[in-house]
């Protein structure tokens, strides 16, 4: 009689995890994660902010060029981004970005081109909510910031750049 009692236990537990994961997964992990919210409770409770793209306007001159070029990026709430520019060996980039006056942890660091270990190398690491500059870089390769926004609201961020470089873009 002892064994039944357990066993029926184990599987009235069993049964109750299984529900409690699959309301878990509704109401917090889709709204956050992949902004499928099918109750509206994700939404009510703001999980869907999670799970929105950083917003990447660019109002750009001539890249190729060299002139000056102001890009706008969104570092959604609790979420962090990279911007990278793909840049030559020895190529200069003259940059100065801020925000509304809130402080991102931020990380200036380049990846060398065709690099498959994951191996990059940091010029500059802090937290500020701006900051004025000019990096040559050491090697090819992609090269730009990672922003981490630790606040529960949206920053924007204004990146006003100079230099030589091929393209740029949010890293997905």
């Amino acid at each position: 009689m002892q064994e039944n009692m357990t066993t029926q236990s184990l599987m009235k537990a069993t049964i109750f995890s299984a529900l409690l994961a699959a309301v878990a997964l509704l109401i917090i992990i889709l709204p956050a994660e992949y902004n499928i919210d099918p109750t509206g409770i994700g939404g009510k409770l703001g999980l869907t902010v999670f799970s929105e793209p950083a917003e990447v306007p660019v109002s750009a001159d001539n890249a190729s060029t060299g002139e000056r070029e102001t890009i706008l990026i969104t570092v959604p709430a609790n979420k962090g981004i990279e911007y990278k520019f793909i840049m030559n060996q020895y190529a200069k980039l003259e940059y100065e970005w801020l925000t509304d006056g809130t402080a991102l942890y931020h990380d200036l660091h380049g990846e060398p081109e065709g690099d498959t270990t994951g191996y990059y190398e940091s010029f500059t690491i802090t937290t500020a909510s701006e900051m004025k500059g000019s990096f040559t870089t050491p090697f090819a390769g992609s090269h730009g910031w990672y922003f981490k926004n630790e606040t529960d609201a949206p920053v924007q961020v204004q990146l006003i750049v100079k230099g030589d470089y091929s393209s740029h873009a949010l890293k997905q």
